[in-house]
């Protein structure tokens, strides 16, 4: 009978210890479940990590190359318009006219674009600030751009081309006269400034002033472009005038855009502005030069194509690069891809369109590069320009790595080996 009354305590006590086992093995499987998943959290946060600082490596090179790339599509640009204008002269076609067209277009593209795009951030007009659009627009469309395509009309794409790269060196110039840049002589990056603008004015000068004979074209040339073109470049050094007395106006254009963006930062509507003014401003000085209705008269060929592009890719997309690069990086930066379309528009032009080349032109241009090259090389001891978007960007993304560092370093302190 003690027997059978001590059955049920040992009954109990077997119950109890296959409880407590359980139980034990429970919380170990436990620890082990945590700690696996501990450490699964930890790799995937590492494995982040590693993902957010390449991320964070492409997006902080794209961000600070962008201005360059930007900049070379631009002269891409330019070099397509060089050649279809060209095109388009020989045919006839009349360049105050075709300034007026180009600017309506991109008046008609770039005003909705702006409208819609720039509606919080846009400042309010003043008749102060319309004064200094309508300045901005005669220096920049209407006068700059109908001297420079005269001066086409009687030189060469290839001659104009190499001309505007002394653009640099005459903002240069006007920057130090306004004292909106400085120049040590004693430090050699100020004595480059002021030998690279020498340089490059000697460039330009032996272009104008030396022809020099014309190289020898090529047997065959893959694209022709009709029209009389003896005519139109009889006069070289009235051409070559227009060409030059264009980059002074373009070099302090080039200047007023970065002071005007400080007052009007919608560099959207800056471009739709400068586009409605210009058109207006081209319009009435072509009806007092122009008195031939036919001149007006397009019709549906390389006229309308080049009215098409130079409104919508060139006064539009290009414009709008080129204000935004000025803020971002300065003007001397905008300038100074120039050389690019003069190599890209000597080489179409000689080896595809069999355009006449002068020795002249040649050692110009290559004194005019080296010169400005030598300026910005100097310019190099400057403190560069940067926008205030990109330090947040640079300072945004330093912040989200250092958390990812410190989630990533808590969890590992706090996920420990379990017992054995």
């Amino acid at each position: 009978m003690q027997f059978l009354k001590k059955l049920p305590k040992v009954f109990n006590l077997e119950s109890y210890l296959y409880t407590s086992t359980r139980a034990n093995f429970s919380v170990k499987h436990h620890q082990l479940v945590t700690e696996r998943e501990g450490r699964r959290r930890l790799e995937e946060l590492s494995s982040r990590e590693t993902m957010g600082l390449k991320a964070y490596t492409c997006g902080h090179l794209c961000k600070r190359f962008r201005p360059h790339l930007l900049m070379f599509f631009a002269q891409v640009g330019y070099t397509f318009l060089y050649l279809i204008t060209e095109a388009s002269f020989n045919r006839g076609m009349n360049p105050h006219v075709y300034i007026t067209y180009r600017h309506v277009v991109a008046s008609v593209v770039m005003l909705p674009i702006a409208y819609f795009a720039e509606r919080k951030q846009r400042p309010k007009m003043t008749l102060a600030l319309f004064v200094e659009i309508f300045i901005l627009s005669l220096l920049g469309v209407s006068l700059t751009l109908n001297m420079y395509y005269a001066s086409l009309r009687y030189t060469s794409p290839t001659f104009v081309a190499s001309v505007v790269n002394t653009i640099a060196a005459l903002a240069f110039v006007i920057a130090i006269a306004l004292r909106l840049e400085s120049l040590d002589l004693r430090n050699p990056r100020g004595l480059a400034k002021l030998l690279g603008t020498l340089v490059s004015l000697a460039g330009v000068m032996t272009m104008t002033l030396y022809k020099g004979p014309k190289m020898k074209n090529l047997s065959v040339t893959p694209i022709h472009i009709e029209g009389n073109t003896a005519s139109n470049h009889e006069n070289w050094l009235k051409g070559s005038i227009l060409t030059v007395a264009s980059c002074i106006t373009w070099s302090v254009w080039y200047i007023m855009q970065a002071v005007t963006l400080k007052r009007y930062p919608a560099q959207l509507s800056l471009t739709a502005w400068m586009s409605i003014v210009g058109a207006a401003q081209s319009a009435f000085f072509t009806v007092i030069v122009e008195h031939r209705k036919a001149a007006w008269t397009i019709g549906f060929n390389v006229d309308f194509w080049s009215i098409l592009y130079g409104g919508v890719v060139m006064s539009g997309a290009v414009v709008f690069i080129q204000l935004w690069c000025t803020e971002v990086k300065g003007p001397v930066f905008v300038t100074m891809f120039n050389p690019v379309s003069t190599i890209l528009v000597a080489v179409i032009a000689y080896f595809v369109l069999g355009e006449k080349l002068y020795l002249g032109s040649i050692v110009g241009a290559v004194v005019v590069i080296f010169g400005l090259y030598l300026l910005l090389w100097g310019k190099e001891g400057d403190q560069p320009v940067q926008s205030k978007s990109e330090d947040q960007f640079d300072s945004s993304c330093d912040e989200q790595k250092d958390n990812i560092r410190h989630i990533a370093g808590s969890v590992e302190t706090k996920v420990t080996p379990g017992e054995p």
